[in-house]
């Protein structure tokens, strides 16, 4: 098989697989432990990545009830998460660590 069919049969089984080839890419921040934007706007009926950077020196956490997840993000680093297709709503989000001050909320549009 040339490279071209063999490019061509790896995109088209992660799209038939539901891979990342199709996902947005979205930024939520921590900082201050606070997430920026507290609002996060996205695209209803597509599965999106968002990527999930702590710029603060203690971990955190992105948990949403409405979303089903749940994933620790260490000091200074990164995570994704996955979401979607979403229906048109508001899905809220929080750091369980800091749960006072670290909400936010995903509107489905």
């Amino acid at each position: 098989m040339n490279t071209s069919a063999a490019f061509t049969l790896a995109l088209s089984a992660s799209l038939l697989l539901g891979g990342t080839a199709q996902a947005e890419d979205y930024v939520l921040t921590l900082k201050n432990h606070a997430f920026m934007p507290r609002e996060l706007v996205l695209p209803a009926g597509q599965r999106v990545k968002i990527t999930v950077r702590n710029q603060d020196a203690t971990p955190a956490e992105f948990e949403s009830s409405d979303l089903n997840r749940e994933k620790v993000v260490a000091a200074n680093s990164e995570i994704n998460v996955f979401v979607g297709p979403l229906d048109p709503g508001h899905y809220g989000f929080f750091d369980d660590f800091h749960r006072d001050t670290t909400t936010g909320v995903i509107v489905a549009k």
